[in-house]
């Protein structure tokens, strides 16, 4: 079994949800060596998230966002309001889709559904760049 791991500085992103797949492929060249194993991506940020989800459709990022906003509004009456008004339900939405996704590797490639894509859920207005750990443990060719 072999392990491996790197960091990926993402470039920014305006609010809302973002197709990040190509990124981590991008910073993964190492990949195509493991037959079977398992991908962990995990953000480190408390106001931006990670969530496997569509594809194909460019609706399916912005009706996700707009539910988000729904569920965590940033007009809350928030107590933790130091960082700006989108600061906590950044917080809010971040605990709810999650900090790290995992994803099956196969031959070389992960094993995402025909119509999954990895996304970067940016939750506030001016998040910044945002830094992903990128762990792969498996299998590698003999």
């Amino acid at each position: 079994m072999s392990w491996f791991q790197t960091e990926v500085l993402l470039p920014q992103f305006s609010r809302g949800c973002h197709m990040i797949t190509r990124h981590i492929l991008d910073a993964l060249p190492e990949l195509g060596k493991f037959q079977v194993g398992l991908l962990h991506v995990f953000i480190q940020h408390t106001s931006a998230s990670l969530t496997i989800n569509e594809n194909a459709d460019a609706d399916v990022p912005l009706d996700l966002d707009r539910a988000l906003a729904g569920i965590a509004p940033d007009d809350l009456p928030y107590r933790h309001t130091i960082e700006g008004p989108d600061d906590m339900s950044g917080h809010v939405k971040a605990s709810l889709m999650g900090s790290s996704v995992s994803v099956p590797i196969r031959d070389g490639r992960l094993s995402l559904g025909t119509w999954q894509g990895i996304y970067l859920c940016e939750h506030r207005r001016h998040g910044g760049r945002r830094r992903l750990v990128l762990t792969v443990h498996g299998q590698t060719e003999a």
